[in-house]
């Protein structure tokens, strides 16, 4: 049960959803994610916990770099479902679309340049 909720309950929040969004087919860099949300560094990092202790996301540590996908196992394996469906109707969603956009320009960056711009600002 306690897993159901806690999935749920990281669903109840758009940046959250949105993050999963962009892992849909792509593992990212918290750089990346950062670059998109547009929020601070420990505002994301907040989220990805959320995520991750909900069994939503996997991590991964390359240097200095973190990355993240969809998890490879959900529990509860109606997790898979659910993400489906609510990708399904958030497809087309003005949201989604513009974070599309926004995500391949991101991606079309070197992993460095973003993260010296979001760790380096003047």
């Amino acid at each position: 049960m306690r897993d159901i909720m806690d999935m749920y309950k990281a669903l109840a929040d758009e940046k959250r959803v949105r993050i999963l969004y962009a892992l849909r087919e792509n593992e990212l860099c918290v750089c990346q994610l950062i670059a998109l949300l547009e929020l601070a560094p420990s505002t994301v990092s907040k989220h990805l916990t959320i995520l991750r202790s909900a069994r939503l996301i996997d991590s991964r540590k390359n240097g200095r770099w973190m990355h993240y996908r969809l998890a490879q196992k959900f529990r509860p394996a109606s997790a898979g479902k659910t993400l489906e469906l609510l990708f399904k109707d958030m497809k087309k969603t003005d949201q989604i679309i513009k974070d599309q956009k926004r995500l391949k320009k991101i991606c079309g960056e070197g992993l460095e340049a973003i993260c010296r711009r979001i760790f380096c600002k003047p």
